[in-house]
């Protein structure tokens, strides 16, 4: 991104020391805001702040372990004292536990729905409480995007944990965004296709991952970059009239 769009802004991104997040990390700040990248890999997150910071924006990494709301409300804190209030979030911290749904030990399924799900909730829920303290209902600047997926609503076999918690995901996005809509808050919902990450990549590579991208309408995946315009968008002044929405960008794959 070129212009100043954020300017002004300050984000908070969880899941930012890699993939996604990162992304979304480097487009805001390139956009003019201040951004807070939080992750538990905190070694990754300081190299993200010293890019951003290289090419004169402006960034502050935070330990963040979105299960626990300790480190949510204290992550909070330090980003709200070093650049200033949050008015974006970005809820993208997640993971996946694989296997068929007879085989999957019930503590890997409660692991993803305590990522996915709770610390999605937690992480939206402090932004919500920090961007009304400090006066959203009146300027109407809250924005919060949920990162959700496709497996929200198409059927993934071996992925039950994972759909079910990207379902729960897009449901609770509507739901915080109409307990929300009087508060100057616009909470949105994106789910993405298959994106190739360091974190799906050998997967792509090997014999099942060819076949499963040649099983998709347009036969590819996506690319990082086909995210940007919408969540451009999400989190800035102009979606002021968008809340609720959940917002699939797929390239096709669900057709």
């Amino acid at each position: 991104m070129t212009t100043q769009t954020h300017a002004g802004r300050t984000a908070l991104i969880t899941g930012a020391s890699s993939g996604l997040g990162r992304r979304f990390a480097r487009q805001l700040a390139a956009a003019g805001a201040a951004v807070a990248v939080c992750a538990r890999r905190k070694d990754r997150l300081d190299d993200l702040v010293a890019e951003i910071t290289a090419a004169g924006g402006k960034a502050a990494a935070y330990a963040m372990d979105v299960q626990d709301e300790a480190s949510v409300i204290a992550a909070f804190s330090a980003a709200e004292t070093e650049l200033g209030p949050v008015d974006t979030v970005i809820a993208n911290a997640g993971m996946n536990n694989e296997g068929m749904a007879v085989d999957l030990p019930a503590d890997d399924f409660r692991t993803v729905l305590d990522i996915n799900v709770t610390g999605v909730f937690l992480t939206a829920r402090e932004g919500a409480r920090r961007m009304m303290a400090a006066g959203s209902k009146d300027s109407g600047r809250g924005r919060i995007v949920l990162i959700a997926s496709i497996g929200a609503q198409k059927v993934l076999p071996g992925l039950a944990a994972y759909c079910a918690s990207k379902a729960a995901v897009a449901m609770m996005g509507r739901t915080l965004a109409r307990e929300w809509a009087n508060k100057g808050i616009n909470v949105n919902i994106v789910c993405p296709g298959y994106i190739e990450t360091e974190l799906n990549s050998d997967w792509f590579q090997s014999e099942g991952g060819r076949k499963q991208v040649a099983s998709f309408p347009r036969r590819r995946l996506m690319d990082e970059q086909d995210l940007d315009a919408a969540m451009a968008w999400l989190t800035s002044d102009a979606a002021g009239r968008v809340t609720g929405s959940v917002i699939t960008i797929d390239d096709g794959q669900t057709l």
